[in-house]
């Protein structure tokens, strides 16, 4: 019996999935959507909180603020409903309406930026957003997920070694890069634990965050448009860069099979898929990836298919288009 007292007790942190016989590779998906605000970002938001309530950042009446496309979001609302705080979010048109109405649903103010910034597009748009909501005002806290050091904690403290007690025989680690703090988390973890391990990271394609030019991107979770602070090249071992299109491949065959993810997940599996095709596991080698969500807040986007055949035309909804991983 496991009871609670408030929602961020309950998390799901030893299910997996072994995903080799639906795709055909060995690939076990460690599922972080099964708790109460249906992500992974649950984590991070949980360790940002309890930092700035230890450091005194945070009293009662404090409003939590915060950019998000949509995950952390909502993770926030839970704790600030649960804990106190008003909180207000700053996201921007390709948030999905379901994390939208969740975040309303708790409590929370939710600001939509419509207007790109001319260079950091819509991230940055957003971003001047909360600098201006917080610029002189002491009853607001910006949180900063994309430099707060606590977000990767999070992961270096739970994520990761929940993996590798699981899977001592680890080869490859597939994480999908957003904020890089679970990247970032899990590859440190790693690292001081079993260096032998490859940390993959995968990225959507128009992404900044490796490099690579800005391109408009309509499914919200991984990516970024300005490079976040958090991340470390020097503790990637590889980068995936996968196409809008495959990650919509990629949910709706796992839907076809009974499993309902969200875009993020969509995205890590086609990069891993195709990472693995490209490089096959040494014997009693093993593959895990990250789910970072669940699918029901895409039910309008990616699982929509007059959505899908508007932005990318109706080759995306063929699952016998080959990925396009860079």
């Amino acid at each position: 019996m496991h009871i609670i007292t408030a929602p961020h007790e309950f998390n799901a942190d030893d299910l997996f999935v072994d995903l080799e016989p639906l795709v055909g590779e060995p690939l076990m998906l460690k599922c972080e959507g099964f708790n109460f605000a249906g992500s992974i970002k649950l984590k991070a938001a949980r360790a940002m909180v309890d930092a700035a309530e230890r450091r005194g950042r945070l009293r009662p009446g404090s409003t939590l603020v915060e950019s998000s496309s949509g995950n952390l979001g909502v993770a926030l609302s839970l704790l600030a409903a649960s804990r106190g705080y008003r909180f207000l979010c700053v996201t921007d048109s390709r948030c999905t309406l379901g994390a939208r109405q969740l975040m309303q649903a708790l409590g929370s103010e939710v600001h939509v930026i419509t207007t790109p910034d001319p260079v950091d597009g819509l991230l940055g748009a957003r971003l001047a957003h909360v600098r201006e909501l917080c610029a002189g005002n002491e009853d607001f806290l910006w949180l900063n997920q994309y430099a707060n050091p606590d977000n990767g904690q999070a992961h270096y403290d739970t994520t990761g070694p929940e993996i590798l007690k699981a899977f001592p025989d680890l080869s490859v680690l597939f994480v999908g890069a957003g904020t890089t703090g679970t990247l970032m988390g899990c590859a440190r973890y790693l690292r001081d634990h079993k260096p032998s391990v490859r940390v993959v990271a995968v990225d959507a394609e128009g992404s900044v965050t490796f490099g690579g030019p800005a391109r408009t991107r309509m499914i919200p979770g991984l990516g970024t448009g300005v490079r976040p602070p958090l991340l470390d090249e020097s503790l990637v071992d590889d980068v995936v860069l996968v196409a809008e299109p495959d990650t919509i491949r990629s949910c709706r065959r796992l839907a076809r099979r009974g499993f309902l993810f969200g875009g993020s997940t969509g995205t890590v599996v086609s990069g891993a898929l195709a990472w693995l095709a490209r490089h096959p596991l040494p014997p009693g080698g093993r593959a895990v990836a990250i789910a970072p969500d669940l699918g029901e807040r895409y039910l309008d986007t990616v699982y929509q298919e007059q959505w899908v055949v508007d932005l990318y035309g109706p080759r995306a909804l063929d699952d016998d288009v080959p990925a396009r991983v860079g």
